[in-house]
């Protein structure tokens, strides 16, 4: 009897020994920081690798260096000229210090959560609906610089703020998908007035240089009729001259008896016919003086 209770004695002794070992043993991983406190005083950061831990005296808070991401749900917020909207949106933020966002807070998280609410509501609150509907990366800028200000003190840096959607009022959505129709038909009728205004541009252009082409075919065609008919006249000028040319050498060849039975020849053609009067040039008497006197 005595020996069973021993047995289960030893048996409890282990099973404390094994389970306070168990506790005082941690493994961090590489993206995890342990945040240990003795006694309740933070006796500073742990890890990563093996990290042991005396029991019962040590507590220790693990903090994940990772960057995160968390989402704000949709939040209604009022703008500069009074139009609700809906909007939601994401926030990272990376622990920069494990012992602050520990010490500083209770839960960051749910303190960076509440704190970008209201500060939506507050960047919101400062811009009208139009710059809020056209200007989502500088409302992006705000909402992170507010946000990094005020978790700043708690070691958690926030890293990126991205609006998701924004829902306007219905009757401003109406409205909004009116003007985008006015737009679309604007652009329809300015492309179409500009495809009108370079169509008549390109065949006024066509026309131009139809025009010109034709000008300066009729101006070479003028031309080439211009020099055709004075390279005829030179040919023309030239043949006369080689008439005239051919009748002075024959001319000058002819002595004044040839001369005169042409003339007799002539004479005898004119008494042939009907006529009853002739004229005779004074040349011809002189040359039948000669012609006679010589014989």
């Amino acid at each position: 009897m005595e020996f069973g209770a021993v047995l289960c004695l030893v048996g409890g002794v282990g099973v404390v020994v094994i389970a306070l070992l168990a506790s005082a043993i941690r493994i961090v991983p590489e993206y995890q920081r342990l945040v240990v406190f003795r006694l309740g005083r933070c006796v500073g950061e742990k890890g990563p690798g093996i990290v042991f831990l005396i029991p019962v005296v040590d507590r220790a808070a693990r903090v994940d260096l990772r960057e995160q991401v968390r989402e704000i749900p949709h939040q209604t917020a009022i703008t500069k000229d009074n139009a609700g909207i809906s909007i939601d949106f994401l926030w990272y933020y990376k622990v920069l210090d494990p012992s602050e966002s520990v010490l500083a807070v209770g839960n960051f998280e749910s303190a960076a959560q509440g704190m970008a609410t209201t500060t939506l509501r507050a960047v919101i609150g400062s811009i009208i609906l139009d710059e809020v509907l056209s200007e989502r990366e500088h409302i992006n800028t705000l909402l992170r610089t507010r946000l990094d200000e005020v978790t700043e003190r708690w070691g958690v840096k926030v890293t990126n703020v991205e609006i998701r959607e924004i829902i306007p009022p219905r009757e401003i959505q109406e409205s909004m998908n009116r003007q985008m129709t006015a737009e679309r038909i604007r652009r329809a009728v300015v492309l179409e007035a500009d495809g009108t205004r370079e169509a008549a541009i390109t065949i006024a252009e066509g026309e131009k240089k139809s025009a010109i082409l034709e000008a300066e075919g009729r101006k070479q065609a003028a031309v080439l009729e211009a020099e055709g008919q004075k390279a005829a006249q030179e040919l023309k000028a030239a043949g006369y001259a080689a008439a005239l040319t051919n009748i002075f050498e024959s001319a000058s060849k002819i002595d004044q008896k040839t001369m005169t039975l042409q003339y007799f020849d002539t004479l005898k053609e004119m008494g042939q016919g009907e006529s009853t009067k002739y004229i005779f040039p004074m040349e011809f008497t002189s040359m039948i003086e000669k012609f006679v006197g010589k014989g």
